[in-house]
């Protein structure tokens, strides 16, 4: 008895026996992975897809202006990059990894459904689905934004130490979910907007409706493995620690300003009283480099037009390839597909390339070139801008109010008339001139006054007839049209030759309207000038897209390799240029970057003061002068040797000994934080 009581005290002295999720494949990888890189897919498909056609839906369903759409996705973009701060500090601080995966994606979800709801036409009226777009693009930045720091970090979580080789390869694993959904989610989510056809037009809809159900997927995904996970408890936040010494030094030098007190070699040494000098010291060197990235807003505001301002060029633009038309918001791919192409040939060929020609291309200069290169891109879209500008031959009016009279007179052979018409602000107009026996008459017809998407013409035709007839323009029926110059709504149509029959009573006449070219809108008036012929006047209201859209390829090879050099470089500089625990403060500002530099697009947008190809010269001279300043700065930048930051974090843990029995304190090892893999998605796939 007395041997089998040693045996159990002996045991229950024994440590816990660990429990290891089970593996794939009998490797070390764990099985829950899968679902995590299969819940990444997922949402990036999801993220990506709904943003592709977002700028399109503003201008085509919410019929806001160019402006104003560009305004408000840059404002999107700017939240969802606002809102990991919040992410990770809900995470590491409060409810761990897992839990808050899992409520923030139902936020996410449940933004995606109001926003597919608000995408449906039948759903209330215009202030409807803008109050339902905007709230369900607030819980989507925030859902988006709130996971982007803890889902990677998760899957981190899910590996052993010794397992620190298949950590990393899982790394890669994850990238490239992340490239994948956002690719394929790029080319397939315009195709539903502008294939498939529902509630009479372009069916954006069912284009935000599939992302919403890859995000039902992705969280359903994600809970699937929930016993398999291994779930740590939160840690705590560094973020917090560094915000709380910096605001204790502020509050203690201020305190302390009268000139009896001594001064101090750095601001920082004001919360020795509080705070570990090891703690100081890293704030020191982050904080170094956190004043590099002051300029580096700018560079985001350019390279995240690529789907708003580009997007817009693009629906302005001939995109047939030979019978095969691309869609505006396809566009967008291009980018991802050059960083796929540029990531191997920049490290295995053209860095080596300079480093042979025995060029010190260092980090901070290769972030200057990324600058300098995105600026050319914004000088290649201005020259692409000039040549797709449409050359309208109207006159602008400064109203009084959103709607007014004017009074005009007219001339013609030597006749006068006055026009007294109702105009509306923010519409165009052209004047349509007639006799009445010896009378000049003149209407108002209020013109479309943008380019039709996806490669279509739009064609109305005015009856100047005295007549009422029925016109056909191939398989396109415009019905009835009035007699005495009044005009048929628009029909959209595909490129190509039109001919067709006009009916009148009993009567039928050929008519032939030519070629109808893309992009195009066509006032087609019918008159018959003598009996039995009937004649066709076209009129071409919106310029024919004559800039075939593979110009713009230029500009997305210019933005693509200064992507790779400046963000690509910029987070590969923050992580060498701190201390191991002082990196997710580097990625939180990083990220700030962006979302600053979407800001500073809304502020120019909305100010809109000038014509598109001059905005696009002042964001590319914006650029070239903050890649001056930042040049300036770099110069004076002393790099930090990152072996030199782990052998001072090593020296700093020996020397922190018990002063009561002498004892060295084992180093505490923590699991990474949602911030160390904050910007995983920044590297691979910006935007």
């Amino acid at each position: 008895m007395v041997k089998n009581t040693i045996d159990d005290e002996e045991q229950n002295d024994l440590p816990p026996l660990k429990k290891l999720s089970p593996r794939l494949c009998g490797t070390n990888y764990p099985l829950s992975i899968l679902f995590v890189v299969v819940n990444e897919f997922c949402e990036r498909f999801s993220y990506y897809g709904m943003k592709a056609v977002l700028t399109l839906y503003f201008t085509s369903f919410l019929h806001w202006d160019d402006d104003l759409s560009t305004a408000i996705y840059h404002a999107f973009s700017g939240l969802a990059y606002f809102t990991p701060v919040m992410g990770a500090l809900i995470a590491d601080s409060w409810l761990g990894k897992f839990k808050t995966i899992i409520s923030l994606s139902v936020v996410y979800v449940i933004g995606h459904i109001v926003k597919s709801i608000g995408a449906i036409p039948t759903v209330g009226d215009s202030k409807v689905h803008v109050i339902l777009s905007l709230f369900g693009l607030f819980l989507i930045a925030v859902g988006t934004g709130g996971i982007k720091p803890c889902v990677a970090a998760f899957g981190g979580d899910q590996f052993e130490e010794e397992h620190a080789r298949e950590r990393r390869r899982f790394f890669s694993f994850f990238y490239l979910s992340i490239n994948a959904g956002s690719l394929l989610s790029t080319i397939i989510t315009p195709i539903l907007r502008a294939d498939v056809q529902c509630f009479g037009g372009d069916c954006y809809a069912l284009a935000f409706g599939v992302p919403a159900g890859l995000m039902i997927v992705a969280l359903v995904v994600f809970i699937s493995g929930s016993r398999m996970y291994k779930k740590l408890p939160p840690q705590g936040n560094i973020l917090v620690k560094v915000c709380s010494c910096v605001g204790f030094s502020i509050a203690n030098r201020w305190r302390h300003r009268d000139r009896n007190y001594p001064k101090r070699e750095h601001w920082l040494d004001w919360a020795t009283e509080k705070y570990p000098r090891q703690l100081i010291k890293e704030i020191k060197i982050v904080s170094r480099v956190l004043f590099l990235y002051l300029p580096l807003p700018m560079f985001w505001a350019l390279f995240d037009q690529q789907g708003s301002r580009w997007t817009l060029q693009a629906t302005r633009m001939n995109a047939d390839f030979g019978g095969f038309v691309i869609q505006p918001d396809q566009m967008q791919t291009v980018n991802a597909v050059l960083i796929v192409i540029f990531i191997p040939l920049f490290d295995l060929g053209i860095y080596p390339l300079i480093a042979k020609c025995k060029i010190n291309l260092t980090p901070l200069r290769r972030m200057v070139v990324g600058m300098i290169l995105a600026a050319l891109a914004f000088v290649a879209a201005a020259f692409v801008e000039l040549a797709v500008q449409d050359p309208h031959n109207y006159i602008k009016l400064q109203l009084n109010s959103s709607s007014q009279f004017i009074s005009f007179d007219l001339m013609y052979e030597n006749t006068t008339t006055t026009c007294r018409e109702s105009i509306n602000g923010s519409s165009v107009y052209s004047v349509l001139l007639y006799k009445e026996g010896r009378t000049l008459q003149c209407k108002l017809l209020e013109d479309e006054k943008s380019k039709p998407l996806k490669g279509k013409a739009a064609i109305r035709i005015v009856n100047a007839y005295s007549e009422d007839f029925n016109v056909t323009l191939g398989h396109v029926n415009f019905g009835t049209v009035g007699n005495n110059y009044r005009s048929s709504p628009y029909k959209m149509v595909d490129r190509g030759y039109y001919e067709g029959k006009c009916k009148v009573g009993a009567m039928e006449y050929d008519v032939n309207a030519g070629l109808i070219d893309f992009g195009a809108v066509y006032t087609i008036i019918m008159y018959m000038p003598e009996k039995g012929v009937m004649k066709v006047w076209k009129v071409e209201d919106v310029k024919a897209n004559v800039m075939h859209i593979g110009w713009q390829l230029p500009q997305y090879i210019l933005m693509s390799a200064g992507e790779v050099m400046f963000s690509i470089t910029g987070v590969e500089f923050s992580y060498s240029q701190a201390p191991v625990n002082m990196k997710a403060v580097l990625q939180s500002g990083w990220l700030l970057t962006v979302a600053f530099g979407n800001i500073i697009v809304i502020i120019v947008a909305e100010a809109a003061f000038i014509e598109q190809w001059a905005e696009f010269l002042l964001f590319a001279c914006l650029l070239l002068a903050v890649s001056i300043i930042f040049s300036i700065m770099a110069y004076f930048y002393t790099y930090v040797d990152s072996e030199e930051l782990v052998s001072e974090d090593e020296e700093d843990s020996d020397e922190d000994i018990d002063e009561d029995n002498g004892v060295g304190k084992a180093k505490e090892i923590h699991p990474p934080s949602a911030y160390e893999n904050i910007s995983l998605d920044t590297v691979n796939k910006q935007t």
